[in-house]
């Protein structure tokens, strides 16, 4: 049997190792094993429960840069309408998690058990102690790169840009979601990694979901708009996803893309992607709209469109403030819309939620506003 090293007071010693040779010591607090990833950044101050159930985090080793992590625990598993109430999946998707000083000691009142123990019955290995300000200090001026968590038996590094993630997390049969009150709509949501919070937006607005896989042959379902979600890795792996999205819009029907699925759509309607140096992850990213309005946005994605590969039917909806990439598109003549961001939040502000409105509105009329 492997022996693992002891610290301090009993704890297991672990290290963050880089593609660049780059070495983080410091100390398991999640499950007691070795997993190797994309290493990222999150500058977010709260709303770990959220990310780390987030499907679009998929392969990846998550650095927090907020420093204190685990100081409100976990709520307990509660649904409603079938989903579950606190987190936006079933399980946590991370291939580690990285943080400079965990909590032991959590308080909350709708905590049921500390970040720790969620870790580890997941199955997902964690480091605390280690200066996570030096390391995503390293991430910004290198970029994204491949990493492992050491704890006990070493493992080789993993490159996910070739790997079909979303065919890991997506739904594997169809599901239907009915809204509490009088159903207005009813859309065909392509899952390439979905949040909850997607679907709760558009249950509460009256709206039908039926949730079907990133393969799927969507157009045997009966619907009047069709929303393609967010999920993980290279948008140019989902072929079988950027061709139901072609065939979506030869059809004309209203459809909606956020974050992967924005993407996608860009690929279908063809444009092109590229992988930014290290992503946008976290809740604060300003974006401006076509009209000049700022907006305060969550984000995750690894990915952007290039704008002026697609054609003149194609406008830029939403740019980010920070580095003028795309944030959003939006068809002149057709009722097509997509957003890098996530509208939904979950963590984060709810600034761009109205875009719910928008698409609700957009496939009740059967054209775009």
């Amino acid at each position: 049997m492997l022996k693992l090293s002891k610290g301090r007071k009993g704890r297991v010693k672990a290290r963050l190792v880089l593609r660049d040779g780059s070495s983080f010591n410091g100390y398991s607090f999640g499950a007691e094993l070795s997993s190797s990833g994309e290493v990222v950044f999150n500058t977010g101050m709260s709303g770990y429960v959220e990310s780390l159930s987030d499907p679009s985090y998929k392969g990846q080793i998550l650095v927090l840069t907020y420093p204190l992590i685990g100081n409100y625990g976990v709520p307990p598993p509660e649904r409603e309408q079938g989903i579950l109430k606190w987190f936006e999946s079933e399980h946590i998707h991370l291939a580690g998690l990285a943080v400079s000083d965990y909590s032991e000691e959590y308080s909350h009142h709708d905590a049921k058990e500390s970040l720790a123990e969620w870790l580890r019955r997941e199955g997902v290995p964690a480091i605390t102690g280690i200066d996570t300000r030096m390391l995503t200090r390293k991430l910004r001026e290198k970029g994204v790169m491949a990493g492992k968590i050491v704890i006990g038996k070493d493992v080789p590094f993993r490159e996910l840009d070739k790997e079909n993630l979303v065919a890991m997390v997506s739904t594997e049969e169809v599901v239907e979601y009915k809204p509490l009150k009088r159903k207005h709509a009813r859309v065909c949501l392509i899952d390439c990694g979905v949040k909850n919070n997607i679907i709760r937006e558009l249950l509460r607005r009256g709206v039908e979901v039926v949730r079907v896989p990133w393969d799927y042959d969507a157009s045997g379902v009966r619907a009047d708009g069709y929303l393609i979600s967010n999920g993980p890795g290279n948008p140019e792996v989902c072929r079988p996803t950027i061709n139901q999205a072609d065939k979506i819009m030869r059809e004309g029907k209203p459809l909606f893309g956020i974050c992967l699925g924005h993407q996608i759509m860009a690929l279908a309607a063809g444009g092109s992607t590229y992988k930014l140096k290290y992503g946008h992850r976290g809740q604060n990213q300003p974006c401006i709209d076509n009209r000049g309005k700022a907006f305060i946005t969550s984000q995750n994605h690894g990915y952007a469109v290039k704008q002026d590969t697609l054609s003149d039917e194609w406008t830029s909806w939403f740019t980010n403030l920070n580095d003028g990439t795309n944030e959003g598109i939006i068809n002149r003549k057709k009722p097509f819309m997509a957003v890098q961001f996530h509208p939904e939040a979950s963590p984060g502000p709810l600034d761009t939620s109205f875009i719910f409105d928008i698409f609700t509105k957009v496939i009740k009329n059967g054209k775009k506003d």
